[in-house]
């Protein structure tokens, strides 16, 4: 797990951030506290990677109200809950609203350790993905149309014929394609192909 990537504790309870903070610095793991959900967002930056562990029931803003908070700005954090209070019903929705790991607390150490460690890695891809989706959609719609059919195999006269433009326009949109998306090559492009699939989806 990387060092520099934070993990974020938000529990209205002091003697748990205190508790859990000592808990896991004998992982390794040093934990940002935060007493209400408020707090949290106005210090955060929510589109970095990094995962924050959530209690359910808070005043203000519950867990839950943090969590939609944070699918609302699209962010990369990976969300775990630990909670007093939970229930099947509370998990299965909150693995329906993309959590990525519940407990009920007390919680053991390692148990907690390794689904921050799996977290921060999950959040590591899907920042990394966003930020190349936030590539794709600088594309004008013309590159767009390029890149769907480079990536489909077609030559460039086949693209031309297609888009009734000349083969030189196709050669400077494939171009400006290759640069906006920081591609040296076809493998560069293909990368891109599953994110595409997937926003699609």
């Amino acid at each position: 797990m990387s060092a520099d990537t934070p993990v974020y504790l938000v529990d209205d309870d002091a003697a748990i951030l205190d508790s859990l903070s000592f808990l896991m610095e004998g992982y390794g793991v040093t934990l940002t506290g935060f007493q209400r959900g408020a707090e949290f967002l106005r210090q955060v930056d929510l589109s970095q990677p990094g995962c924050v562990i959530l209690d359910s029931r808070m005043p203000q803003l519950t867990g839950q109200q943090l969590h939609q908070k944070l699918n609302d700005a699209h962010s990369p954090l990976a969300v775990i809950f630990l909670t007093g209070h939970g229930d099947v019903p509370m998990a299965v929705e909150a693995f329906k609203n993309g959590a990525f790991d519940f407990f009920q607390k007390p919680v053991q150490g390692k148990a907690l350790y390794e689904a921050i460690e799996r977290g921060v890695s999950h959040s590591l891809k899907l920042h990394h993905d966003l930020q190349q989706l936030a590539l794709l959609n600088e594309l004008t719609e013309r590159e767009q149309q390029v890149f769907r059919l480079v990536i489909n195999g077609h030559t460039n006269k086949q693209m031309a014929d297609t888009l009734f433009v000349s083969v030189r326009t196709i050669e400077v949109h494939r171009s400006n394609v290759m640069k906006k998306l920081n591609a040296s090559n076809m493998a560069g492009l293909l990368k891109f192909s599953s994110l595409l699939a997937g926003q699609e989806q």
